[in-house]
């Protein structure tokens, strides 16, 4: 995917969190394996998902009230509590890139911002679990500021939070769509794959950032 030019030098990079550093925190695989677990109706839990939880990432209902709704809306034979642990055990670190954003922090002293679409509680959780907040300055997640993306004012009030000019930022997501609305922003930005951490490396370091 093409990038916005720039001979600005590199200060802070944005990172996505789910498909970037992270396994995704709740999408289709890992309901599809709770709902084999728990014996649910795969369905109606994709559809009581999807009416239910952009509001959950927006920060708007707890977790325990979107599970209330798509999964304990009648009685089960498995508690919330169960539940709930089997959700935060579907997260998997991806240690390439979290080592990669380490080690071009440590070398080029660069503001590390999560711009990222997650409900609190799994948002704290993977936080916490994979110590993000080691190496991570801001989290500007949907969850806190009440913006998702494509919402173009969750990425403004990254630029407002960081205090960096966008110029100077390059974005990391593995959504095509985020990468664009990004690059629309000014921001120099890449569409990332974790099966091909090399060419990610290659591009940061065509802006300068090499190890």
């Amino acid at each position: 995917m093409a990038q916005n030019q720039s001979s600005a030098p590199v200060t802070a990079l944005f990172l996505d969190v789910g498909g970037v550093m992270l396994t995704n925190g709740w999408d289709r695989k890992s309901r599809e394996a709770a709902a084999t677990k728990f014996g649910l109706n795969l369905d109606e839990l994709n559809d009581r998902h999807r009416m239910t939880f952009d509001t959950y990432e927006s920060g708007k209902l707890s977790l325990d009230e979107y599970l209330k709704r798509s999964v304990f809306y009648q009685d089960r034979s498995f508690t919330m509590e169960e539940f709930r642990k089997f959700m935060y055990d579907q997260s998997v670190a991806y240690p390439e890139m979290i080592e990669l954003v380490k080690a071009l922090k440590a070398r080029y002293g660069l503001r590390i911002a999560v711009v990222n679409n997650e409900g609190r509680e799994l948002n704290e959780h993977r936080i916490r679990q994979f110590r993000l907040n080691e190496f991570v300055d801001f989290f500007i997640s949907s969850c806190f500021v009440h913006f998702r993306k494509p919402d173009a004012d969750i990425w403004k009030i990254a630029l407002d939070i960081a205090q960096v000019p966008r110029e100077e930022v390059v974005y990391i997501d593995d959504r095509p769509m985020f990468v664009q609305v990004a690059q629309g922003l000014g921001l120099r930005a890449i569409c990332h794959s974790n099966k091909d951490v090399a060419k990610t490396k290659g591009q940061l370091a065509a802006m300068g950032l090499t190890l």
